[in-house]
């Protein structure tokens, strides 16, 4: 698994060293910090930074962090989720418009139950497809919402108690992963 959280945190570095390479290409917002706003909703904080690289292109590299319980397991953790967007709109090229976007996500929790003194930590490592709509407000506001199939698997590692106290069913194997956020374009 450190093998792949290296290999996810050098695909990022790689991401943003390539950034300032194509500047010169784009006009107007090249930015945009944002921030999901249905994850409070699950007890967590979801952040993002998109930068356009050419026309119809963007990355964009997300970071959340929670402490959500799910049934009798408490998660503490972060993710880490770089994305390739590609816009679709040929009337206007990225970030707005109807894009498609695979991406890769890597999760990192400490688990707690609420019985016992049970202990262990979550590493899991997935992708998926989202499609998705972004608005570019007088090209300042951001609002975006997006949905697409995941999958996830991990390992735990139990410290203390037994692995069949922990349920981690939510975060792994197949899912959906969407959200609404909004954000500010520089």
């Amino acid at each position: 698994m450190k093998i792949i959280f290296k290999s996810l945190l050098m695909v990022a570095a790689g991401f943003l060293m390539i950034l300032p390479l194509k500047a010169q290409e784009v006009s107007a917002s090249q930015n945009i910090v944002k921030v999901n706003l249905f994850s409070p909703i699950a007890r967590t904080g979801s952040f993002f930074f998109e930068r356009v690289m050419a026309d119809h292109m963007t990355v964009q590299l997300g970071f959340f962090y929670t402490g959500a319980s799910i049934v009798d397991t408490k998660f503490r953790g972060f993710g880490i989720t770089p994305e390739f967007r590609y816009y679709l709109s040929e009337s206007h090229s990225g970030p707005s418009g109807t894009f498609v976007a695979p991406y890769l996500r890597y999760q990192s929790f400490n688990l707690s139950t609420d019985i016992g003194n049970d202990e262990a930590t979550y590493s899991a490592m997935g992708g998926g497809l989202l499609v998705g709509y972004q608005r570019l407000l007088r090209n300042r506001i951001s609002l975006e919402g997006f949905i697409g199939p995941s999958y996830s698997s991990g390992k735990i590692k139990v410290d203390a108690g037994n692995q069949g106290s922990f349920d981690t069913g939510f975060f792994d194997g197949f899912g959906v992963r969407f959200g609404v956020t909004a954000g500010v374009a520089f």
